[in-house]
Formats: structure tokens, C-alpha cells, sequence
């Protein structure tokens, strides 16, 4: 595949739709709803993209949690990331287009950036994801997709991603912005539907993904978001910019709206919120932004 065909962030439904027959192109079906974390897969099978292959958020991008130790959503191993991945008829050479119903937040972009992490470039979420699909009365097909097994080798970019000793470390550094993308009333600790703590981590600034998204559930143009991003970050280069949420999976849409915005590759917080609490000794934060 030619460097000019390569995406590397996102896809249209348009070009999406020209590819379905293709061969160097795999669809990945990442839906997934906290609450039930069986339903999204039964949907799926019910009606998906053409061709497009599921992936459990929980199964296939998550490793097994650790209680006291980690989050919801543990990064998986990279050897046996790359395992599934190659079980999914993922190799070098094609185009992964993933996609989910909440415009790439859950969990297609967490898909993508797990790709990226293995040294995976030509993956791309799906612009406005299944809801555009479904909104501009494009196919759907049932039952369960399967492709040829391949092999990934993972080269892995660990400097992606932080620890929470890291976290820790810079979480109140003037030179660092570490950036929590859920709801500002979950933030504030004034609500917290999934975890058993509330609050945020002290230093970190409120900047939700669902201002990242236009109304078709699509990422807003480039210069809207340099305008949402550009007066919080600042001067501080896109290396020192590190984004959170509640388990490290809607947080790469964040990661994802800074490079649309041409700011560069922030790092992700994996563990996230619930690796933040998980032993209940770390410093708890409430109430707005800090000055």
C-alpha cells in the first residue's frame, strides 16, 4: 500500500463506503456500552458495517483487572495485543478503519491508539462513526465477520503512554498540563456514576471530549479545534500535554482532536481515573479549574 493511501487519523464514511470490497482494508466494529458490556456485540451481529470485524473492548483492548492496583480498562501486553490483532486478519500493509456509535470515544479510538502504540500507523477512526453511516442510509449486514489470521509484529512507542508514578510527578508542573476529558460535573466531584471515588486529580485541568464532536457525532473542523485547545495548552509542547478520563478509553479522543488540530501527539494516562483511586491513598481533587 502506497504512503498516499495510508490514514493515519481519520476516515470518511465516503471513502469508507468505496472500500468495502477491499482487501487491503479491514473494518473493525468497536461499539461497546459501559452498562452492558454483552449488548454492544449482540448489536453487531444484528446489523454492522460490511465486512467489519468485532473487538471487545473488555476482551480484545483491555487486560485483566487488578483490584487496588489497576484501572477498568488495563493497557493489554503488547505481544498479545498484537496476538489478537493478527487473529483479526491485522498485518502490515492494509488499512484498519475502526469505528463505534459514540464518534470514535468508545472504544474505537482506543482501537487506534493501540495500533499507533504498536508501531501501527495506517489506522484511522471513522469520522462520525456508525451514527453518520446509519444517518446517511448506508448498508448494514448481519452475523459475525471473520478475515484470514495474519501476523503483527509490534514495535512498540512506549513513550505514548505515562504511568501513574509519572502522573504523580507532573500532575502539578507548570511545564506539563494534564488534561481530564469527562464531564465537568464528574470532574468537579459533584457526581461520579462509575467509579467509587469522585473528584479529579489535583493539578489536572476539566476539557471534555464531547467538545471535540459536531453535531453528526463527526470531529469539528481543524480550526475549531485548535481554538478549543490552543488557549489551555498554551506553550507547552504536545510531548508535556497528557489527557485522563475514567478508564483511558475516551481520553484518546482526545489525543486524536489535538493531531486533527495540527497541535501534535499528547500522551495518554491508561490507568486513568480508576487506576488514580484504585488503592485509595492518592491525593483527591474537587470543585473547577485551577487557576
Amino acid at each position: 500500500m502506497g504512503r498516499s493511501m495510508i490514514h493515519s487519523l481519520t476516515v470518511s464514511t465516503e471513502e469508507l463506503s468505496q472500500h468495502l470490497q477491499d482487501p487491503n482494508w479491514l473494518i473493525i466494529d468497536c461499539s461497546f456500552i459501559l452498562a452492558k458490556p454483552d449488548e454492544a456485540e449482540q448489536n453487531y451481529l444484528q446489523g454492522h458495517i460490511p465486512g467489519a470485524i468485532y473487538a471487545h473492548l473488555d476482551h480484545d483492548l483491555s487486560a485483566a483487572i487488578i483490584p487496588g492496583v489497576t484501572g477498568r480498562h488495563p493497557l493489554p501486553n503488547p505481544a498479545e495485543a498484537a496476538g489478537r490483532f493478527g487473529k483479526m486478519g491485522i498485518r502490515r500493509g492494509i488499512q484498519v478503519a475502526a469505528y463505534d456509535k459514540v464518534g470514535g470515544a468508545l472504544a474505537a479510538g482506543r482501537m487506534w491508539w493501540l495500533l499507533r502504540w504498536l508501531g501501527f500507523e495506517s489506522a484511522a477512526v471513522l469520522d462520525g462513526g456508525l451514527v453518520k453511516w446509519l444517518a446517511e442510509a448506508r448498508p448494514l449486514q448481519a452475523g459475525r465477520e471473520t478475515r484470514p489470521a495474519a501476523e503483527l509484529s509490534p514495535s512498540l512507542r512506549s513513550q505514548l503512554c505515562v504511568t501513574t508514578e509519572q502522573v504523580e510527578q507532573i500532575r502539578l508542573d507548570p511545564t506539563y498540563r494534564l488534561i481530564d476529558v469527562r464531564t465537568p460535573e464528574r470532574y468537579r466531584g459533584e457526581a461520579e456514576p462509575i467509579d467509587p471515588v469522585a473528584g479529579h486529580i489535583p493539578g489536572a485541568f476539566s476539557l471534555p471530549y464531547a467538545k471535540n464532536l459536531a453535531e453528526d457525532e463527526g470531529f469539528r473542523p481543524a480550526a475549531e479545534l485548535r481554538e478549543l485547545y490552543a488557549p489551555l495548552i498554551g506553550k507547552v509542547p504536545a510531548e508535556k500535554v497528557v489527557f485522563y478520563c475514567g478508564s483511558g478509553v475516551t481520553s484518546v479522543h482526545s489525543i486524536l482532536a489535538l493531531l486533527l488540530a495540527g497541535l501534535g501527539e499528547a500522551r495518554l494516562y491508561a490507568g486513568s481515573w480508576s487506576e488514580w483511586i484504585a488503592p485509595r491513598t492518592r491525593p483527591i481533587g474537587l470543585g473547577a479549574n485551577p487557576v
